[in-house]
């Protein structure tokens, strides 16, 4: 089905053959010049940022500087991201901003809170030329296909699945502090990636749709880190056997392998596409140059392929629908024990054996199709053609439809398909993302719901262990959840069972025309923001001590810990546009006690400016009932040479083995942040774009090989850690740091890895956060005037 190839390839004359690099040279950059990624990046590196002659070849560059066509954001998101870059001096969006509201659309819960968000996105769209694109309109990266995403552009979005690769654009799902840099006219700053090529070659089976391709993969990928944070390059004779909305449902799923961004090879499909949205002028072929090198090979043979289930609690835990149901009492079990080992509540558990009956057959309790990967036209097309087949009857579990736009909508309302999906019972919506992150539809207790959206981590389908809630969701497509739908709920595959092939679609972009804003260029600099009274500025931010001395206050030892564990999704995402109020949740649902000892670090840090002011006996009386054993580790602190307590910086850190999967959302870092988190510690980070976003809010963010050499509650105390981020080689650098014990009794002395950083990266952080980094720099430019 999926065969990969760690070696490096050449792409010649259609086939790929292994490279000798010793015979070659090794000059894997000049290779790589070859590829689709390349052509691409060169073309997108800022002007006099220095990277540009390098990555022809001329020696490898540590950096390409690149910078944007176009910048996506949606409601939970972009509120942040524009009172960032206001208070670092914003005054127009450079470039093309979409502003969409497609994940607090419900306004349903929090008072006004949801409206007022979307209607200072408005504001902000007027006041800085963006275009504003209102709720149940469209989720964000269909918009961006219909209407932004051409051939040789880059995207770069604060949603994790900005992928446009079907249409030969390079999309990046980034934390909000990258937009700011964008709007700010700075750069995106990587290494040269690596590129992996995948071949694809046959014709899906009849019942085989996106989401069964994209699961293979994902499931071949992921666990291994095989692309992880290198770009995927589409490639192959099977390209031409799949309709766009195949492609981009394929594509959009490619954030959940890690890699950093995806792109196709382009042709007549992707040309209609575009003229049929109005865009012609945006074809332009691509294709690798014969002779380019890639760094690895994932070879796909999609008639291979069967229709695939993605089981709980990650897209990478994918195997064959009659796979599973051969073996559903096993797997069952399975996923029983997995959720007893990463739900923490005690209160709540799943108990799935009992949905097979006598006759082992496995029931389902909800269908769901919807956003950027569901929600397409040909996915809708066929799931309708094969539940009105089947005719379900009254037994069917629930069946919920979201065309991923109202242009899309519009066109399934004029050929008679939601008649029909409604006729057969399903409930058709607007656009939104909700189920994919657990604000609507959320299944009953014990709930099994089957959905052709992008993500099942745990409790993201929005249940509450803590109330001993308990839910589950698996991925699979829309072809095999109708199926499941039109066998009244008893779960089962879509191979074999033929849809008619859908009619041309014909894009109408009348609803876009009625009331989407279309602002870029024509910025009313006097315009003002229209804020609610949910809507907060961020605090002060502290700038790095000479000193930093950590408290470890949550010690997370899974596998991996998502975004999700760290900051929930749905039932945070009306507090997103306050940054107080919502680290109130941070790691709610993993560790319960962190929020406050976290504040106990926090509210303790001003002490260290004045330590020994002359009330320091009774203030350290003080704290001493905060954190028992302060006192003695004062008293070993004060033996750590260098460590000048009035220079010290004190805040508090986590360790997880492996953070940040999933979402880009930066709040996963900015709550830290907000209540006094200076670092994280970790074997590995899960995705470049949550290493990007600590860094941004000024955290270090430490690897640890091996178990770390401290457990929760100890102290980290780094003497000296400004100079020797300052001095520091790109490439890293080792720091002496000592170990002081929850009691302060016992000091070892450790070293300390200090993490590969940019010569920005490094201000930053020694800043305080990527906006008081921006604030300084302004300041010193205005001065320079």
């Amino acid at each position: 089905m999926i065969k990969l190839n760690k070696n490096k390839v050449r792409f010649k004359d259609g086939i790929f053959e292994k490279v000798d690099e010793a015979s070659t040279g090794g000059a894997p950059i000049a290779g790589r010049n070859g590829t689709i990624t390349y052509k691409i990046l060169l073309k997108h590196i800022a002007d006099g940022s220095g990277g540009g002659n390098a990555a022809r070849g001329k020696g490898s560059p540590d950096l390409f500087k690149l910078r944007f066509d176009a910048l996506a954001s949606h409601d939970i998101t972009f509120v942040n991201i524009v009172q960032t870059a206001k208070a670092s001096g914003l005054e127009k969006f450079p470039m093309p901003y979409i502003l969409t509201n497609c994940h607090n659309s419900l306004c349903a819960v929090g008072g006004t809170i949801n409206e007022d968000d979307h209607l200072f996105g408005l504001s902000a769209a007027i006041k800085y030329g963006g275009v504003y694109v209102p709720p149940h309109l469209a989720v964000i990266h269909s918009y961006v296909r219909e209407t932004m995403a051409g051939c040789g552009k880059m995207i770069l979005g604060s949603d994790s699945h900005t992928r446009y690769g079907a249409l030969g654009a390079m999309g990046i799902g980034e934390g909000g502090g990258e937009l700011v840099k964008q709007m700010l006219e700075r750069t995106y700053d990587i290494p040269p990636p690596e590129v992996i090529a995948v071949h694809l070659t046959g014709v899906p089976r009849v019942g085989v749709g996106p989401h069964d391709v994209a699961l293979a993969i994902i499931g071949a990928v992921f666990k291994t880190g095989f692309v992880k944070n290198k770009a995927l390059e589409f490639v192959g004779d099977g390209i031409a056997n799949l309709p766009i909305d195949f492609r981009a449902g394929v594509d959009v799923m490619t954030t959940e392998t890690a890699c950093l961004s995806s792109i196709w090879e382009t042709d007549d499909e992707v040309k209609r596409f575009l003229s049929i949205h109005g865009r012609a002028d945006e074809y332009q072929k691509l294709a690798p140059d014969n002779g380019a090198w890639y760094d690895g090979l994932i070879e796909v043979d999609l008639s291979s392929i069967k229709p695939m289930i993605a089981l709980p609690f990650h897209p990478s835990n994918a195997f064959e629908i009659d796979c599973f149901l051969s073996n559903a009492a096993d797997m069952l079990h399975a996923i029983e024990k997995e959720a007893e080992n990463i739900i923490e509540s005690k209160s709540a558990a799943l108990h799935l054996l009992k949905k097979l009956d006598g006759n082992g057959r496995f029931r389902v309790d909800q269908g769901v199709i919807a956003g950027c990967a569901g929600g397409t036209f040909d996915n809708i097309m066929a799931a309708s053609a094969i539940v009105a087949a089947m005719r379900p009857g009254f037994s069917q579990p629930p069946f919920l439809v979201y065309p991923g736009s109202q242009p899309v909508a519009l066109e399934l309302a004029r050929n008679g398909t939601i008649g029909k999906l409604i006729e057969n019972g399903a409930i058709v919506k607007t656009a939104f993302c909700g189920p994919c992150f657990g604000a609507g539809d959320v299944p009953a207790n014990n709930g099994f719901s089957i959905r052709h959206t992008t993500r099942n981590f745990p409790n993201r389908e929005g249940a509450k262990p803590a109330g001993g809630q308990l839910a589950a969701v698996a991925l699979m497509d829309s072809r095999s959840v109708a199926a499941t739908i039109g066998n009244n709920g008893f779960l089962r595959s879509a191979e074999g069972i033929e849809a008619a092939a859908p009619p041309a679609y014909r894009y109408d972009e009348t609803p876009y025309k009625a009331r989407v804003y279309c602002g870029f260029g024509k910025a009313k600099t006097d315009a003002n923001l229209q804020y609610g009274p949910n809507i907060a500025d961020w605090p002060p931010i502290p700038s790095l001590g000479a000193h930093l001395l950590l408290k470890i206050v949550s010690f997370i030892t899974d596998e991996v810990t998502t975004t999700d564990e760290i900051i929930p999704s749905g039932e945070t995402s009306s507090f997103r546009s306050n940054p107080i109020g919502l680290a109130e949740f941070t790691l709610s649902r993993k560790d319960p006690s962190y929020v406050g000892k976290a504040k106990t670090v926090r509210d303790l840090a001003p002490w260290f400016k004045d330590a020994f002011g002359a009330d320091v006996a009774e203030r350290m009386a003080s704290a001493e009932k905060l954190l028992p054993g302060f006192g003695n580790m004062m008293q070993r602190l004060t033996q750590i040479k260098g460590a000048a307590l009035n220079a010290v910086q004190f805040g508090s850190a986590v360790f997880a083995r492996k953070p940040g999967d999933g979402s880009a959302r930066e709040q996963a870092a900015s709550c830290q942040r907000v209540l006094g988190g200076c670092a994280n510690f970790a074997n590995e980070y899960a995705t470049k774009r949550y290493r990007s976003n600590l860094i941004n809010w000024g955290m270090l963010p430490f690897i640890i090989n091996g178990d770390p050499p401290f457990k929760n509650g100890d102290y980290v105390c780094i003497p000296n850690i400004a100079e020797a981020i300052s001095t520091a080689h790109q490439s890293g650098a080792s720091v002496a740091a000592f170990v002081i014990d929850e009691n302060g009794v016992n000091v070892r002395e450790i070293e300390l890895a200090l993490p590969e950083l940019t010569e920005v990266e490094k201000e930053i952080i020694k800043d305080g956060c990527l906006m008081n980094y921006n604030k300084r720099t302004l300041e010193a430019n205005d001065a320079e005037k």
